[in-house]
């Protein structure tokens, strides 16, 4: 029996998965040196849910660092991706707390997620894990999402077609019609932004150790950066992997010269990380979170309702939970303390729990629906009216 099987026989209860999922952690570190470990996933399966990497993932990243200590970390990082400008300052909070960083892929982690993972010294992988090309994606105003390189790439080919035959093609007047300098200047800038990123942490961090050539010549800083700035333009080439949705095995990332620890090669640590994968995706599964970042003594939620943006945050041990909530009427954004306990002050920026809340600013209901159970079943505690 597999362990999603098993798991699925006798696990149900958030809570069970909870602790579960601690245990696996807790094996985790322990087989990787008693490492910190701290979980950075999403879930990929909720395209309705605001799954990318986005700004509001900093202040949990930080909450969640500061119940360690150690010099080393291990990030487990399930994502779609996300806004490249917060993982490099994401990157730079746990670069500025532990010397040694490896990232361990257990299932996906794709566009900025790839630029997340190289940050890393040990990148650690399976056989099913899949990272992804980071050519930056543009987004137009009537929901078109594009490749920024693509982009790029078919204005050069107008422009060499308009120089051999001396004439532009009638069928390229209304594209270039609707192409501005500044759009092509963004996307160039996109795309630069994504190398530099790559480049930068390949050379700092994953090839820093990189001191002798197979054949005993000293490798140069010239060398580094130029390997590195190869890995990042391939990485970033559209037309090496024709979609942005491709995946990148461990094989493609070993001809790209990037080593890769295969943890399938050590039985005990892919057992753990394959139970602590099931029992992440069980634990999105059969709740309504779309994020959760944890480590093996903590852990954050964010949850998404029907018709609301709601993201409980918080520690399961503590004494109240702070919920955003967004007014299905004007779509006014306001805080709900939740209390587990009475009488716990209430923050002066937030509003006590009742079902319905009251929008402070036009005056509309707003059920909390499933969040307040999913809390309670989290924390195994009853919510105070």
């Amino acid at each position: 029996m597999g362990s999603y099987a098993e798991y699925m026989e006798r696990l149900q209860d958030p809570r069970d998965l909870e602790r579960e999922r601690k245990v696996m952690l807790a094996r985790i570190s322990k087989l990787r040196d008693s490492r910190d470990i701290m979980v950075f996933a999403a879930d990929i399966s909720a395209p309705h849910a605001p799954i990318g990497i986005d700004y509001t993932d900093i202040l949990a990243v930080q909450d969640q660092l500061a119940h360690m200590n150690g010099d080393s970390i291990d990030i487990v990082l399930e994502t779609p991706g996300g806004l490249g400008e917060v993982v490099e300052d994401i990157v730079r909070l746990v670069r500025k707390k532990y010397e040694k960083v490896g990232m361990i892929i257990p299932g996906y982690a794709k566009s900025a997620g790839t630029i997340f993972a190289m940050s890393g010294d040990d990148i650690l992988m399976g056989r099913a894990s899949a990272l992804g090309p980071i050519d930056g994606q543009l987004q137009l105003a009537n929901g078109k999402r594009f490749s920024a390189d693509a982009f790029l790439e078919g204005i050069k080919k107008i422009k060499a077609e308009a120089e051999r035959t001396g004439r532009l093609t009638p069928a390229y007047i209304p594209i270039l019609q609707n192409v501005s300098p500044g759009e092509i200047q963004n996307c160039e800038n996109i795309q630069a932004f994504s190398r530099h990123l790559v480049t930068k942490w390949l050379v700092e961090y994953k090839f820093k150790s990189w001191n002798r050539h197979s054949d005993g010549r000293a490798v140069t800083a010239e060398e580094r950066r130029g390997r590195a700035g190869e890995i990042a333009a391939t990485l970033c080439s559209q037309s090496e992997w024709l979609t942005h949705d491709r995946s990148i095995k461990i094989g493609d990332l070993e001809r790209l010269r990037v080593r890769v620890v295969n943890y399938d090669d050590d039985a005990g640590l892919s057992d753990a990380i394959t139970r602590y994968y099931t029992l992440l995706r069980m634990s999105f599964e059969l709740s309504s979170a779309y994020k959760i970042f944890e480590t093996p003594s903590s852990q954050l939620y964010r949850f998404l309702s029907p018709g609301q943006a709601a993201r409980p945050r918080g520690r399961s041990e503590a004494d109240r939970s702070r919920v955003d909530v967004a007014c299905p009427k004007c779509q006014a954004r306001f805080v709900v303390q939740v209390n587990w306990k009475e009488g716990v002050p209430s923050d002066p920026d937030a509003i006590p729990y009742a079902n319905p809340v009251v929008c402070p600013s036009c005056g509309a209901q707003s059920p909390l629906g499933g969040i307040i159970p999913q809390l309670e079943a989290i924390t195994g505690k009853r919510a105070v009216v």
